[in-house]
């Protein structure tokens, strides 16, 4: 059965691609969503991620064991009282323009992401009060207090270092000609269809990337990515649906690739932003955990995803250090459920659940509307691309949607930014000053004991109120070509391109 799926759909899958230059196209991705912007400084998407770890270098980058590793600075050092970092600029380091990386051009991005009006690095950088230049290639960081996450910061987006030139010259429409100093640079993009990138000769590590053009297909349906990739037409697609892991494990054409991820879905919920708040499921904390109750795990995990993912409740990844155990993944109570639903005055009530175009999310959205059904709950589906979701999302425009976090190596990276009352992807306008003073004290203490008890407080608070559902973590499956060799899978799901070749 599901070789002929596969076979019917090679035809769509050919439409899909057709107007890829086919003798240019020397690495073809196949991603699960169309980027929204290619602005580090805009970006709010993981597929934004996967196309900019190719296009833009950053100051520190993440290793497959989640540590730090140096990428354009070469080396740092934090300050006696910790409320400052040194950092030494990699030398002979260029822009795709040909401009040249100094200490100046990283002092004008930290200050670009902090005050470009439509920047979303501004909460994450507000610790940075600004950036001293000690020589053309030393920075030194200061800040206003000590701040843990700040190397997890600067190995993200906030960390990519774009041409100060151009940046000056296009303000918010840098995304139209994005110019980093990374591996590859851009090209053309042309929307829903694709994103083609050249390497750069003048990288400084150009040596290690020796693929001439890589191409980027956004194909959100994964029967249609799957088919891309055994008929040859793709060298590496992301997102594998996990119930299709055993066929491509038996394929000689491909090899699986997998990452344990501290990337984790959830269920985010409007609670005070516009209109589309003003409803009990919003209002009622005892609807929200009436819902919770009637939604098992498990049993999701093991009907879409065939038992891959992890079930999870919390942001912190089960099996790392800031996992807080005394908070168990709630059992299916039903009767429970319907109980808390007639003590709010709520026997049937209503949303609607936004899910964006990705099959397996909707099988995601499906299953949480069964079982959500058996308590009470009228759950209406709606389906959108990813990036219309997330500008409703932004807009108040919607009452729950199922989103992905594909997760940071520092916990603050993995609460605040859904839960903090300044959070980037707060979309919900959720706010508690408590929760805040819980956060920004774990952000201000490098002490492991100290940074963990306000973390399980902060979760206490989180857990109670629900502005999320926390649904299972990942687990990152890549389909690779068997022409493709060098591939290495990270934690943080996105496609490192550095050694990466493939056969003609």
């Amino acid at each position: 059965m599901r070789t002929r799926i596969l076979s019917a759909t090679l035809v769509a899958a050919s439409l899909a691609i057709s107007t890829i230059p086919a003798a240019a196209a020397n690495l073809r991705i196949g991603l699960a969503a169309d980027p929204e912007t290619l602005d580090p400084a805009q970006s709010g998407s993981v597929f934004d991620r996967v196309v900019l770890t190719a296009l833009c270098d950053k100051l520190v980058d993440v290793g497959r064991d989640l540590g730090y590793l140096p990428q354009l600075a070469t080396e740092w050092t934090w300050g006696p009282d910790a409320k400052s970092v040194t950092m030494r600029i990699r030398p002979g380091v260029v822009f795709h323009d040909g401009e040249k990386l100094t200490a100046e051009a990283v002092k004008f991005n930290i200050e670009r992401y902090k005050t470009l009006p439509e920047s979303r690095r501004k909460a994450e950088l507000a610790p940075v009060q600004g950036v001293d230049v000690l020589d053309p290639l030393t920075v030194r960081f200061n800040l206003s207090q000590p701040y843990a996450p700040l190397l997890s910061v600067l190995s993200d987006r906030a960390g990519m270092m774009v041409s100060p030139k151009v940046a000056a010259a296009l303000g918010a429409q840098f995304t139209n000609n994005p110019v980093c100093s990374g591996p590859y640079r851009f090209v053309e993009r042309v929307a829903q269809d694709r994103i083609v990138l050249r390497k750069f000769d003048r990288h400084w590590e150009s040596a290690a990337y020796p693929v001439d053009m890589v191409t980027y297909v956004p194909i959100t349906d994964t029967t249609v990515r799957l088919a891309n990739l055994v008929s040859c037409r793709f060298d590496i697609i992301e997102q594998v649906n996990p119930t299709d892991l055993p066929m491509l494990r038996s394929d000689s054409r491909v090899r699986v690739y997998e990452a344990p991820s501290v990337g984790y879905q959830s269920m985010a919920i409007n609670l005070n932003n516009g209109e589309r708040a003003n409803t009990p499921f919003a209002k009622n904390p005892k609807v929200r955990e009436a819902l919770e109750l009637a939604i098992d795990r498990n049993a999701l995990n093991q009907v879409v995803f065939n038992g891959e993912y992890i079930a999870s409740n919390q942001p912190l990844a089960p099996g790392t250090a800031f996992h807080i155990k005394e908070f168990p993944v709630p059992k299916r109570d039903v009767a429970r459920a319907k109980q808390l639903l007639a003590e709010a005055g709520e026997a049937r009530p209503s949303f609607t659940l936004y899910v964006s175009t990705n099959s397996v999310l909707q099988q995601v959205a499906q299953v949480i509307q069964s079982m959500a059904s058996e308590a009470g709950f009228d759950i209406k589906i709606e389906v959108y691309d990813g990036t219309t979701i997330v500008q409703r999302n932004r807009q108040g425009d919607y009452q729950a949607a199922i989103v992905i976090w594909s997760g940071r190596p520092d916990p603050d990276g993995n609460i605040s930014i859904w839960h903090a009352c300044d959070g980037f992807v707060n979309w919900g306008k959720y706010c508690d000053p408590k929760l805040d003073e819980l956060l920004n004290r774990a952000k201000a203490t490098t002490v492991f004991e100290e940074r963990y008890d306000l973390y399980r407080q902060a979760m206490a608070i989180i857990l109670a109120t629900r502005p999320h559902l926390v649904l299972y973590h990942l687990k990152w499956h890549w389909g690779v070509s068997a022409k493709v060799t060098g591939f290495a899978p990270y934690p943080d799901g996105l496609i490192r391109l550095r050694n990466v070749s493939v056969a003609d």
